[in-house]
């Protein structure tokens, strides 16, 4: 499969199941509501209830102020500052579960449509491959986070190993110092990249392989890190696909930022227009991730499938989540006796 039949594939898919896009922009609208419900309104009747003055905050540099002293500050308002951290952690709990669990479904509809190109898009379907593949998404995310946390403690120690050497060179030379502080820089800054993007690279295949495999997270981690390492051009495909989510991403950010600059008229304009550019960022999101799902599907699953198939055997074992035809494998199974033990001696006897 090559990278245009790939990419091909990706946007004929989401073209033809749009809904996922819309799906996604109910969220986003379902996130606002909540945090005015959750932590809007709660905090605007603490304030009233503890009688905090705001009417002299117009401005960053008087919120700043109020925060110069943030000992004097929570010592004075400590139930509200409890109040606040207790509603904020509800409101990013339920964000992070209706986004996990709407990121479940449509990477289910996403990986069910690469086996069924034919089957339609429906909210049942939608909702049934959330249900399934939500808490294997959920593991596999609470993994990744957890790998992403101890690569950039790691990366983190890199660099405060590089601030060392910038400075001991500052102490003999600061010519040398320029020229060090320069070079460590753009390595760190390469380095930075390139792990990230690979990070990020294993991270999607793997949504793949837990999706077509059934496999337990670590597991499905580990395939995906074997299969980029055995097809390094898989690997370059998510780069391209990835700059392609960078630049429509900002091009779409870029529209709407100009209209911030005038005053009233302006929020009013440029809030369809941040909707537009989420619900881009959606749509692209969700190609990137039929374009991973196809690749993975065409040059991993059915490779593996077509080498341990013979023609004219056929047997009942498929592939998970397969269930048309097409996507049946035929497995060679190795022929068995099915002769119980200790029937032939009864019947010499």
């Amino acid at each position: 499969m090559t990278f245009g039949e790939a990419i091909k594939s990706g946007f004929h898919i989401i073209n033809k199941r749009l809904q996922l896009v819309g799906v996604q922009a109910v969220l986003m609208i379902i996130n606002c509501i909540s945090f005015f419900i959750i932590v809007g309104i709660p905090l605007g009747i603490a304030f009233v209830i503890f009688g905090l003055d705001l009417t002299g905050v117009s401005s960053a540099k008087d919120v700043l102020g109020m925060f110069a002293s943030p000992s004097d500050f929570i010592g004075k308002y400590l139930w509200l500052v409890l109040m606040v951290v207790v509603f904020a952690l509800l409101y990013f709990l339920l964000v992070t579960t209706l986004g996990l669990y709407v990121f479940s479904g449509s990477a289910g509809v996403v990986g069910r449509s690469v086996l069924e190109p034919s089957l339609p898009f429906s909210m049942k379907q939608f909702f049934g491959e959330a249900r399934q593949f939500f808490f294997p998404m959920m593991w596999y995310a609470v993994l990744v986070s957890c790998l992403f946390f101890v690569i950039a403690f790691l990366l983190g120690l890199f660099g405060g190993g590089v601030a060392a050497i910038v400075s001991a060179a500052k102490s003999q030379d600061s010519t040398l110092a320029l020229f060090l502080g320069i070079f460590f820089s753009l390595v760190l800054a390469l380095v930075v990249i390139s792990v990230i993007l690979v990070f990020l690279a294993v991270t999607v295949y793997g949504i793949a392989v837990l999706y077509f495999r059934r496999e337990g997270s670590w597991k499905a981690f580990r395939e995906a890190c074997a299969f980029l390492w055995k097809r390094p051009d898989a690997f370059w495909l998510y780069a391209l696909v990835f700059l392609g989510y960078v630049c429509g991403s900002f091009f779409a950010m870029v529209i709407s930022y100009p209209f911030h600059l005038i005053p009233i008229l302006g929020t009013i304009i440029s809030f369809p227009l941040q909707l537009l550019s989420y619900v881009v960022q959606g749509y692209l999101g969700l190609v990137v991730l039929a374009i991973v799902f196809g690749y993975y599907h065409e040059t991993e699953i059915k490779q593996q499938r077509a080498s341990v198939v013979r023609p004219g055997e056929e047997t009942d074992v498929t592939f998970p989540g397969s269930t048309t035809p097409e996507d049946t494998s035929a497995f060679q199974v190795p022929a068995r006796d099915e002769t119980l033990p200790g029937t032939d001696e009864k019947r010499e006897g």
